[in-house]
């Protein structure tokens, strides 16, 4: 594959993910609320829903998303039920200023890796973006394994960098926070990040 069009794809991915929106809100939300540490398996997840998604699109399963409408749907909505309930143990969670949260053992991290997952599979609108893209750089039916793998590498370098630019930012935000008001502040404002970004997966 040229290098001219990984790196087409890769600039017409950084502008359209590198936007904020309901994934990058739940993200900045989580972090400011917990920590960093915490959002690790969201975001790890996120990144292999989305590798998913573009394979789904190199191979040509563009129908899968219509053959399995209901079951797209029900992803969706679980992951927008988890933001919801993300959001209100944010909003009630009790004051901790010193120190990062850490997820509470593995069934904690396996549920926020659930949780980037759903949030990720639930929008096949991911694939449309690749399925609309993808063809004007390679030719689709034609893809090899070297092919997929350096689109798939550069997809998840470009995700890595914008993913973690924002947790950077939201971790520098919350060293600021020292006050237990100015935590309270934050845990409300990453509840409310958690729950907008629910309602605009839920609406789509």
């Amino acid at each position: 594959m040229e290098i001219t069009s990984l790196t087409v794809f890769a600039v017409a991915l950084l502008l359209s993910a590198g936007s904020p929106g309901p994934s990058i809100a739940a993200l900045v939300g989580r972090v400011l609320a917990k920590g960093w540490r915490d959002v690790v398996p969201f975001v790890v997840a996120m990144w292999f829903g989305e590798a998913l998604w573009l394979t789904l699109a190199v191979v040509g399963l563009a129908t899968l998303a219509e053959s399995f409408h209901l079951a797209f749907l029900a992803i969706k909505y679980l992951g927008v039920a988890y933001l919801v309930y993300l959001a209100w143990k944010m909003w009630t969670a009790p004051i901790e200023v010193a120190g990062e949260a850490r997820p509470k053992g593995y069934g904690g991290r396996l549920k926020m890796f659930l949780a980037g997952l759903t949030v990720t599979l639930g929008n096949p609108k991911i694939m449309v973006f690749y399925l609309a893209l993808l063809p004007t750089l390679i030719e689709v039916g034609q893809v090899s394994f070297t092919d997929w793998a350096m689109i798939t590498v550069t997809l998840l370098i470009v995700l890595m960098v914008i993913d973690v630019c924002y947790i950077v930012m939201a971790s520098r935000a919350r060293l600021l926070l020292k006050s237990p008001r100015a935590m309270r502040l934050a845990n409300r404002a990453g509840a409310t990040a958690m729950g907008g970004a629910a309602a605009v997966i839920a609406v789509r």
